[in-house]
């Protein structure tokens, strides 16, 4: 395997789910199906499992070449990346799926506005992360505001059916 790429082709034969493409770009990471370039691995990787459960299809597409490092120089970076990757999916996944069940959207669109929001303030996704994953355990933690509205309005509007 090129050590720009992770890739799997084919179905996984447990799930069924399509296996994704992760291409190394100069300036980021691009999972094939998806429209944009992403800033970081962590992006990458949530968005590869998002498309692989079938919600965007993804055509395959070779590995690139090589952006002037070394093989065990690009090695090294990927390993780096991807150890920190692994170290942080699991609270963006955690966010997701609070993100997903609080507004009643799809865990792709929850990942899409994770991503808004952490843009928007100048902060990793996976920082943002955090704060969503901790205001679904502590009712003392606010959600992040830009995050909570669509929420709000969602509660107030029961809220007012109900009364």
């Amino acid at each position: 395997m090129v050590a720009d790429t992770t890739a799997r082709r084919g179905r996984d034969r447990e799930t069924g789910h399509r296996n994704v493409v992760i291409r190394r770009e100069p300036t980021g990471w691009r999972v094939d199906g998806a429209e944009e370039e992403l800033p970081d691995l962590l992006n990458a990787m949530v968005l590869a499992d998002l498309l692989a459960g079938g919600a965007v299809p993804a055509p395959a597409a070779p590995p690139r070449a090589a952006d002037g490092l070394s093989e065990t120089e690009r090695l090294r970076v990927t390993v780096v990346q991807l150890e920190h990757a692994l170290r942080t999916r699991v609270v963006v996944e955690q966010a997701i799926g609070v993100l997903a069940e609080r507004h009643r959207i799809a865990p792709r669109t929850a990942f899409e506005r994770l991503r808004r929001a952490a843009r928007c303030r100048g902060e990793k996704v996976a920082v943002l992360a955090q704060s969503v994953v901790e205001s679904a355990r502590n009712p003392l933690v606010a959600l992040p505001e830009e995050l909570a509205r669509e929420g709000s309005a969602v509660q107030v509007r029961r809220t007012r059916r109900a009364g």
